[in-house]
């Protein structure tokens, strides 16, 4: 959850808005395959409710991740293919935004674009520290949200995060 909280701290209630009623609530079943590995990705994807297990290729499974994780933002900021797969292993509820969407709204909106560019920023970040520490270079065991260490500035911004995110689940109905 501290992730999707990190992006919305970073976010306008406006940007918010636009994003909740760009997007569209997407439900997806256990053993669907939302991103596959090699191919283009279309939509970012914001976890709402549910797990996701992330799988190399050859099928290893790299991490479950829950409610409040981003997925589909690497290809958003460089439109390469993902080089993992993304699996549902409990029925998931998404907000989906179509990429080309939010790219035309960064093109056209240079505020909004430095807000979603910092954020997708920060959420990476996070995600390459707590990756590094699960691989044995900092502290041991836990979820990717345990290893991670909470910025101050995103902790002063927590509570607006918080709040946006409920008006994003209250718009998606």
């Amino acid at each position: 959850m501290r992730k999707v909280l990190s992006i919305l701290g970073q976010l306008s209630d406006e940007d918010v808005e636009w994003i909740a009623r760009q997007g569209q609530k997407m439900e997806c079943p256990v053993g669907h395959i939302l991103i596959t590995a090699g191919q283009p990705v279309t939509h970012l994807f914001i976890l709402l409710d549910g797990e996701v297990a992330v799988l190399l290729p050859n099928g290893t499974e790299l991490v479950r991740v829950g409610s409040g994780e981003i997925l589909g933002e690497m290809s958003l900021v460089d439109k390469s293919p993902p080089s993992a797969s993304a699996r549902i292993t409990e029925k998931a509820t998404f907000l989906s935004i179509n990429q080309d969407v939010l790219r035309n709204k960064m093109d056209a909106d240079p505020v909004f674009a430095a807000h979603m560019y910092r954020a997708i920023a920060c959420f990476l970040s996070m995600r390459m520290r707590a990756t590094i520490s699960n691989l044995g270079y900092g502290k041991s065991g836990g979820s990717l949200d345990d290893e991670m260490e909470v910025d101050e500035e995103i902790l002063d911004k927590l509570h607006l995060a918080g709040a946006r995110f409920e008006r994003m689940r209250q718009i998606l109905g």
